[in-house]
């Protein structure tokens, strides 16, 4: 059994599963064609991809799962089957699998199968994940709803088997993720791969007296902003018909209001306590996320399990760089979920561990020219000229410098750039290279357009895995920030 600490990251594509390689992960999970929970979000459409991604982790000494997880009814049983031949053949290093079914046909056709038991299965108590190592299960992936205490005692129960923990990502409203909203609004079903993460929908506020309503009937728009947003005039409930008097607040801003949207997870402050618990696989959620995120938690948690592979206590300065690192990203709010104690008290117990996003992920680096430093970026938000950027490259830290000196279609310091980079641009991918204008631009903005930009630093050994951020900023492509996260925001940057 493994016991040395695992950073274990999504893999929605081929593409995040390198940068996630590359900033320091041990593992990854990628979804297999219509056999995975996130169907949808899945880059991995056929076993040829597939058979690249686990080619290409494994070349690199790393670790690659196939999560095979659905819930299935029987029109999807022997096609299941039938995929999984082929996939245990590609020789993954497990398959992340929930119905018991097929579990037992898995392991009765392909005995050689490396099965990790699903967060899906519901894994709450000792009993259960003593039944499963007892079936042959090597990993039981924990219930999100677990308290440190119940994981010790897991532990402590069922020494033999592995134990993983999700620490970082969003967290379904749903207990273990088993939700019928998305197939009762949207007919797609959750544990068939499909969801449409209804919980998340904004819906508009609405009062049954006459007064209220005036309002509700002047403003029915269901835009990201309600620019002409007027407060709500008291306080609203839910109030669920078995439970009388027991009151559930609901909040409206410009935005809307999401009753069930939860806020992430980030298990940064209980990392030494889940690893003395018997963790041993620190799982971040989020295949459909960008690079960027894959890039910036994959480096924020490789440091911190670093500092605590070796019993020690994650050093202070260490757990608050991680935090200003995952604020970064796109959040809502962070909550240590319930290893603290039940979510219900802790939901709203932010003073240490809530972030407002502080920075942009602003463009991605696709091709660069080592001999003049010139870099070609996809942008991803709109930068001008003056921007502060910070690019992060995995093999050699990172540095600062303004957006500046910027060209389309090539750039003067770099005539030579190769013909095969330069097909890259989608913009110049029809023309002939001794045909394009280079064009100098004081503003870069996505849709099709790569941008060419000379780096004040040497990019590295690895410079196409390079991203850059800039600070959030309130842009032109950016929804309105209440007054109150912009003063959290900013306060959170300095």
């Amino acid at each position: 059994m493994n016991t040395e600490l695992e950073l274990l990251m999504p893999g929605g594509s081929l593409e995040k599963i390198k940068y996630a390689i590359a900033y320091g992960a041990d593992a990854v999970y990628a979804g297999v064609p219509r056999y995975s929970l996130r169907a949808r979000e899945n880059e991995f459409f056929d076993i040829d991809l597939v058979k690249e991604a686990i080619d290409f982790v494994h070349a690199r000494g790393k670790k690659i799962y196939l999560t095979a997880n659905i819930y299935a009814h029987n029109n999807k049983i022997n096609s299941f089957m039938d995929a999984m031949k082929e996939m245990v053949d590609l020789k993954p290093d497990a398959f992340i699998m929930t119905d018991p079914g097929l579990i037992a046909l898995t392991k009765d056709k392909f005995p050689e199968a490396v099965i990790h038991l699903s967060t899906q299965a519901n894994n709450t108590n000792w009993a259960q994940v003593k039944f499963w190592k007892d079936y042959g299960i090597e990993r039981a992936i924990l219930a999100r709803e677990l308290r440190i205490e119940e994981i010790k005692e897991i532990h402590e129960k069922v020494p033999g088997i592995e134990l993983e923990a999700f620490v970082h990502g969003s967290i379904c409203m749903a207990y273990s993720g088993r939700c019928l909203l998305s197939n009762y609004l949207s007919y797609r079903d959750a544990n068939q791969g499909t969801c449409s993460h209804t919980c998340r929908w904004g819906f508009k506020v609405q009062a049954n007296d006459a007064a209220r309503g005036k309002r509700a009937d002047g403003q029915t728009q269901f835009d990201d902003v309600a620019t002409d947003y007027i407060p709500l005039d008291g306080d609203f409930y839910l109030e669920e018909k078995e439970r009388p008097g027991e009151m559930m607040p609901i909040d409206e801003d410009e935005y809307g209001t999401y009753i069930m949207n939860s806020k992430d997870l980030c298990g940064i402050d209980y990392m030494t306590q889940l690893r003395d618990a018997g963790i041993i696989s620190f799982k971040v959620e989020g295949r459909n996320k960008t690079e960027y995120y894959a890039s910036i938690v994959a480096r924020a948690y490789r440091r911190g399990l670093d500092a605590i592979a070796n019993g020690q206590e994650l050093p202070d300065e260490i757990r608050d760089w991680m935090l200003a690192e995952v604020a970064t990203t796109a959040n809502r709010g962070f909550i240590p979920g319930f290893y603290p104690r039940n979510a219900k008290a802790a939901a709203q117990e932010l003073e240490r561990s809530h972030a407002i996003q502080t920075h942009l992920y602003a463009a991605r680096v696709v091709a660069y020219d080592k001999n003049s430093q010139v870099a070609c970026l996809d942008v991803k938000n709109r930068m001008d000229e003056g921007d502060e950027l910070t690019v992060i490259t995995c093999d050699q830290g990172e540095f600062t410098q303004p957006f500046t000196n910027a060209y389309y279609g090539g750039h003067p310091e770099a005539i030579k750039f190769s013909e095969e980079t330069f097909d890259l641009d989608p913009v110049n991918r029809a023309k002939k290279f001794n045909e394009v204008k280079i064009e100098a631009t004081s503003h870069a903005h996505g849709g099709g357009k790569y941008v060419y930009m000379k780096m004040q630093r040497d990019m590295g050994a690895n410079p196409t895995m390079s991203v850059l951020r800039m600070i959030y900023k309130d842009a032109q492509t950016l929804k309105k920030n209440r007054p109150e996260m912009i003063a959290e925001r900013d306060a959170a940057v300095v």
